[in-house]
């Protein structure tokens, strides 16, 4: 990874371990070891009943709280379920959904994960989306293909503002349960570029960059999103344009995104 281009992230997904008093020591003995690790971010995801003592023992470290699931429905008849507003009132920074167990044990389906995404994107939480293939998958080849289509259907309807709170983390299916793990190269096979196309100019400079990046790593997938037709006009160039006019651009900047900010 180029650190140069995004941030680390090193995230831990407990599963169904750990007592709450269990999550106090763990994190406790975890703490002065990542201290002053400034280059990355460190993020325990942890279950629902561990999140209040995880949160405590966290306080004062550099050690960011995250849950293991989240409701799409902001509530109701959902046993069981969690919404993303009561883990942002519990102090829940990061979710992870779409994980693999989930998708194997519980019925999750790439449809679900977009929807438990934007309830969490919306209520201000970071998502790690999991994205990952079934040994069948693998075996016939088409991995690549499958893994971008699982990322564009969890990112549909998500804005450009919302993406910068988006993690999109490779994990096999096919590696549940089996003491497996995936290698270093079967996890650069389904590294993607996922790129954003409003039109055919766009399209032609990003096949462009896709053939000079095929040639760099013949390994590496790119994936376009087609911008939908209502704000297929807008882009930085001409937000900068209307700009310098004096005019305002709320209408063409993503829902939450101020930008005086960035003046």
């Amino acid at each position: 990874m180029k650190k140069s281009c995004r941030r680390a992230v090193i995230a831990g997904n407990w599963k169904m371990n750990n007592t709450p008093a269990q999550t106090k020591e763990t994190i406790s003995a975890l703490a002065p070891l990542v201290a002053g690790k400034d280059g990355c971010d460190v993020v325990l995801c942890v279950p629902y009943v561990d999140i209040a003592a995880a949160v405590e023992a966290a306080k004062g470290t550099n050690i960011k709280i995250g849950a293991e699931n989240v409701h799409f429905e902001p509530k109701g008849a959902y046993t069981g379920e969690v919404s993303a507003e009561m883990l942002t009132e519990c102090g829940v920074e990061y979710v992870i959904v779409g994980h693999s167990e989930r998708r194997q044990y519980f019925g999750e389906t790439d449809e679900t994960v977009n929807l438990r995404a934007k309830a969490a994107l919306g209520a201000g939480l970071k998502v790690i989306i999991c994205v990952g293939e079934m040994l069948r998958d693998r075996e016939q080849g088409i991995t690549a293909e499958l893994v971008a289509l699982q990322t564009k259907i969890a990112l549909k309807d998500v804005s450009a503002g919302e993406l910068k709170n988006v993690i999109i983390a490779y994990e096999p299916v096919w590696a549940i349960g089996t003491g497996k793990t995936a290698t270093a190269e079967q996890a650069n096979e389904v590294c993607a570029i996922i790129r954003g196309v409003r039109n055919t100019t766009d399209f032609e400079y990003e096949r462009t960059m896709e053939a000079t990046n095929h040639r760099i790593y013949p390994d590496i997938t790119t994936v376009m999103l087609f911008t939908p037709s209502p704000v297929a006009d807008i882009s930085s160039s001409t937000v900068r344009e209307v700009l310098s006019f004096g005019r305002t651009v709320e209408e063409f900047m993503p829902i939450g995104i101020d930008i005086n900010k960035y003046l």
